[in-house]
């Protein structure tokens, strides 16, 4: 998210760059369209926010070096789809348009949607859990409810889980949170100020993105290879940029799927501990390996200096996101630091979903197959899809997680998300998940949709790819091989 001023007046050399490669929109209309388009985009994505003001006319042409006219179209465009409001001379500010039931004239929601790399739960298997855990919630009613590090029962139970992949645990290590995406933001409220770097890798995931930048901090990005993570780039970005944090997803990668190999740990290992750089472990896709699974868990790497790892946990990936549950395993001296802070954020997380959290963890030997044997046959279908509708489209083959990360024939994220949603179709653009407006030649496309709904996305792609860039359908009699 672009940061403003206490006028929420946007500065125009930062949106400039978060614009991107908005020029490659232009191959399938008026440049102002494609302008347009990724304006929207940021507005949707939350990277603009909401009731800001946009750089004047004059400005923005300036910055882009293109004509005025066609910054007074592309905010034209945007009035009359309702994303900014103003009039023609005044500085306009971001909105979003009116719901339908107050306008009819108003664009409907979209019919499908891969916005989310997210499962449905193991409905059974829940239901159960719940059912249980109301049984056992009695004891807790004689207290408050808040448990700032968390229930002992789920605690002990995400301990013995990170025991047994080899890195041994004890409960006062762990505090459950409010999901991943909360853990972080503590860690993020603890220990960062703002204006302070955060490493990220580049693409990632783009609520830490959003989160650092909530906190005030600088995503500082580490572009990966497509065969995965390029260390001797990150040593040098640690040792010239001295971040106050990194952010990694070394299991199951989000967006790619790659898993940083044990050697690779080991480097990575020997980085964080020279350097004293605090580093955010995000392991919320481990159990989501497909193809092998995934080795120890980074902290298991350091020989010393362990304090400098926290590892962030979680069930939505794995169960179910309705849950709500997280947690951050870290040194007991830690987990103190962010107990402490915790009240000004708040009082702890919902005591039955915990008791239920604690439940499902029992049955990961049961329930994690299954899902992943589910998930492996949606990726093949998704694969077979792209081969036959978008053959020119090239999956990064990652070997777990719940999306394809795929590399364009040309650098047109932008404009295919925004052709996407005139279809139907919510797809976020491939500059979400980086930092200053790149990835243009990428997009994410989970595949923990049913196959029916991913059958369906395909097809709606496959025409905002089209319409993109005016090519025809493949000839269904042709072989792809």
């Amino acid at each position: 998210m672009i940061p403003t001023n206490a006028a929420l007046a946007l500065d125009v050399d930062l949106l400039a760059r978060e614009l991107g490669n908005w020029r490659t929109s232009s191959r399938s209309g008026p440049a102002y369209r494609g302008l347009a388009d990724a304006i929207r985009l940021l507005i949707i994505d939350g990277r603009l926010p909401v009731g800001a003001r946009l750089p004047s006319e004059r400005a923005l042409a300036d910055a882009l070096r293109v004509s005025r006219t066609t910054i007074t179209a592309a905010y034209l465009q945007l009035r009359d789809d309702g994303y900014l409001r103003g009039r023609r001379g005044a500085r306009s500010t971001t909105a979003l348009p009116v719901p339908p039931e107050a306008a009819g004239g108003s664009p409907p929601a979209p019919s499908v949607s891969l916005a989310a790399a997210a499962l449905a739960a193991p409905a059974p298997a829940v239901m159960t859990a719940f059912a249980q855990a109301a049984d056992e919630v009695a004891p807790y009613l004689q207290g408050m409810g808040h448990e700032l590090v968390g229930t002992l029962a789920l605690r002990q139970a995400i301990a013995e889980r990170y025991s047994r992949r080899g890195l041994y645990t004890e409960p006062d290590e762990v505090m459950v949170t409010t999901g991943a995406l909360h853990a972080i933001g503590l860690i993020l409220t603890t220990f960062i100020q703002p204006g302070d770097r955060v490493l990220v890798e580049q693409p990632t995931y783009h609520g830490a993105l959003s989160a650092i930048t909530t906190a005030g901090a600088r995503p500082v990005p580490v572009p990966m290879t497509e065969d995965g993570w390029d260390l001797d780039a990150l040593a040098a970005a640690v040792h010239q940029l001295a971040p106050n944090l990194a952010y990694l997803i070394p299991d199951n990668h989000n967006p790619t799927g790659h898993t940083l190999a044990p050697d690779g740990r080991k480097r990575l290992a020997h980085i964080i501990s020279e350097t004293r750089t605090r580093t955010v472990i995000d392991e919320t896709m481990t159990d989501i390996w497909l193809d092998r699974p995934v080795p120890e868990p980074l902290a298991a790497a350091l020989t010393s200096r362990r304090d400098l790892i926290l590892t962030v946990g979680s069930m939505s990936k794995s169960f179910w996101g309705g849950l709500r549950i997280g947690w951050i395993r870290a040194e007991r001296n830690t987990i103190a630091t962010l107990a402490a802070l915790r009240p000004s954020v708040d009082m702890g997380t919902a005591i039955l979903e915990q008791i239920t959290a604690a439940k499902l963890l029992g049955q990961s030997d049961t329930l994690l197959p299954e899902r992943r044997e589910m998930l492996r046959a949606r990726r093949a279908f998704l694969r077979s899809l792209l081969k036959q509708e978008l053959p020119d489209w090239q999956p990064v083959p990652g070997a777990g997680g719940l999306s394809l990360w795929v590399r364009l024939p040309a650098p047109m994220s932008t404009a295919l998300s925004a052709a996407a949603l005139r279809v139907g179709l919510e797809l976020p653009a491939g500059p979400r998940f980086g930092v200053d407006g790149t990835l243009e030649r990428f997009v994410r496309i989970p595949y923990a949709l049913p196959e029916q709904q991913l059958g369906d996305a395909v097809n709606l792609l496959a025409r905002a790819w089209r319409s993109v860039t005016g090519s025809a359908a493949p000839d269904p009699t042709t072989v792809v091989v």
